[in-house]
């Protein structure tokens, strides 16, 4: 664990080595710690049988990649697993990343039940602040608040400015606005490097903070107007250890692609994202329904013209539609601060990060 003068709690930090150095088979006078018996393991099975959910911390979590993104599917598996909280999901039907604070208001959303073994979870028509905002609102499940609110595993790095377009940590926001304690997690993907199986190696990383920081939560000492942003790296099993950092201004890159009227986004490369039967043919109407309502403007409108768009348009007297598509790309760059979230990560360690947003908020009051 790598500790400056960070602002982590110390009772955080020392909760997190002491969970770091037991999973490791150490105890604290440095003999080996015997592993539990057979019989030992099966009474534990049994408590957890016989305990009351009720009575267990609840923990919401959420993801910008959508309900069924590996990342989230691993961590809720663990918590579960577990057998510590009280676990209940609301996550987007859809991955939802790259929407930022975005919400719904003045639109019907829908909230289906989902089946996930050992929690209570509904996939929702809306964005990640809109699942955190209905499930904090008392409308969609019976309690007054969680203790903790979890975004993430998400897919992609959110460090640095990333995280003014992350709907990952934008969800965690919307809980620290409303009054409840917040983490979001992210794992720096790779493409034709990271796989699947990585983010339950993220997950081991992420329980010992995760514990901790209920721990802290329940005495009282976890800071109460920021949210904890950790970023794991690209291969978790191997990190070098924690280390508190600060935010950097890296940002990947927006790459707008020009692309022929014939390519544009439909039902076809729809249907090829991981999502529910329902969604599909909800989205398959909506595709049909605007599919029509172009023709009918196309018929009345016959002055406008669809091109591959390859350039400024010229003078004319028709209007020309044109197609784009966003990607954002990840570009090398040279960091030299240690400190830095993307220079930690880069190096391989965990990142821990506060997001102040509400000290933002009242250093702006005070200033105006």
């Amino acid at each position: 664990m790598t500790s400056k003068n960070n602002g982590l709690s110390a009772a955080l930090v020392s909760n997190l080595q002491d969970v770091l150095s037991k999973r490791k088979g150490v105890v604290t006078d440095g003999s080996a710690e015997e592993p539990p018996s057979t019989s030992d393991v099966a009474a534990n099975e049994e408590e957890e049988k016989e305990s009351d959910d009720d009575s267990r911390p609840i923990v919401l979590v959420t993801s910008g990649d959508g309900i069924d993104s590996p990342g989230l599917v691993s961590l809720v598996e663990a918590l579960v697993r577990e057998g510590l909280y009280n676990v209940h999901v609301c996550a987007p039907q859809t991955d939802k990343s790259a929407s930022s604070h975005s919400m719904t208001p003045g639109e019907t959303i829908s909230a289906s039940s989902v089946n996930i073994k050992g929690a209570t979870a509904f996939e929702v028509s809306g964005t990640p602040v809109d699942c955190i905002s209905v499930g904090l609102s008392g409308a969609l499940f019976a309690w007054s608040k969680p203790i903790l609110v979890i975004s993430g595993i998400n897919q992609g790095s959110n460090c640095g400015h990333q995280i003014f377009y992350s709907g990952a940590v934008a969800a965690a926001r919307e809980a620290l606005i409303s009054g409840v304690p917040s983490l979001s997690l992210s794992l720096n993907w790779k493409k034709d490097e990271s796989q699947e199986s990585d983010f339950k190696d993220a997950v081991g990383v992420c329980l010992p903070l995760i514990n901790a920081t209920i721990r802290d939560i329940e005495k009282g000492v976890f800071p109460k107007d920021c949210s904890l942003n950790i970023e794991i790296p690209t291969s978790p099993s191997s990190n070098k250890g924690f280390k508190v950092t600060k935010q950097s201004v890296w940002r990947k890159s927006p790459s707008w692609q020009a692309v022929s009227a014939n390519r544009h986004p439909g039902a076809g490369n729809f249907m090829s994202n991981q999502q529910s039967l329902g969604a599909q043919l909800a989205q398959l109407g909506r595709d049909a329904s605007a599919a029509g309502a172009a023709r009918r403007f196309t018929t009345q409108k016959k002055s406008i013209v669809e091109i591959e768009s390859v350039g400024v348009a010229g003078k004319t007297e028709s209007r020309v539609k044109k197609y784009f598509r966003l990607e954002f790309v990840a570009k090398e760059q040279e960091h030299t601060d240690d400190d830095l979230d993307i220079k930690a990560l880069e190096d391989g360690f965990v990142s821990c990060r506060y997001h102040a947003y509400l000290c933002y908020l009242e250093s702006l009051r005070q200033t105006y």
